[in-house]
């Protein structure tokens, strides 16, 4: 995949405010998805690895072993293989934006681009929920995706989980299971 940011200068009014621009990856799922985790967009370790999820202490990829069975110490390709032979697709609302560091909170607001999202729902026919990590995933799934949605795509469940982010820290392992229970029982269903 390689490195999907580069990196640009703006001056702000107070000097000179390094920003990024970062482009996300492509979805990771296959036409049997029935659950769609959303994310906003790849922290700087995950674009830098290439890889969702790719910080250390961020809790996606052990919770998906807890809630969806699969081993979380795999490598990366296997987990991603796994996590969607058990249903389970991901991807990002946000498929570009200008963002100062890391988190959510440093994306340029206007600067985001968002993934096709919309036309993805629309060919995934087993499709039964979307579940957003994290309250900016939401607010932008709402925001830029949901206006677009058409037919029985806009009755599906779309779900604001609390983020697997290390920035979440408040919400432990054992909270993040119980909270995001929901993506389990639509899984196995």
């Amino acid at each position: 995949m390689g490195n999907h940011a580069t990196l640009g200068i703006h001056a702000s009014g107070d000097g000179v405010m390094e920003t990024t621009t970062c482009i996300g990856f492509p979805a990771q799922l296959n036409t049997d998805c029935r659950v769609l985790v959303l994310g906003s967009m790849p922290g700087v370790a995950s674009l830098q690895a290439a890889q969702y999820y790719a910080h250390p202490r961020n809790r996606f990829w052990p919770l998906m072993g807890v809630v969806c069975g699969i081993d979380a110490t795999r490598p990366y390709p296997e987990r991603v293989r796994a996590l969607n032979a058990a249903g389970v697709g991901v991807w990002d609302v946000i498929g570009q934006c200008e963002r100062r560091g890391s988190l959510d909170a440093s994306i340029v607001r206007g600067s985001e681009v968002p993934n096709a999202l919309s036309a993805l729902i629309e060919k995934l026919p087993a499709l039964r929920a979307i579940a957003c990590n994290g309250g900016t995933a939401y607010r932008a799934f709402q925001r830029f995706i949901a206006p677009a949605l058409i037919g029985p795509a806009r009755a599906l469940p779309v779900w604001s989980l609390p983020s697997t982010s290390p920035a979440n820290a408040a919400w432990p392992l054992p909270r993040l299971t119980e909270a995001w229970q929901p993506l389990a029982d639509a899984v196995r269903r």
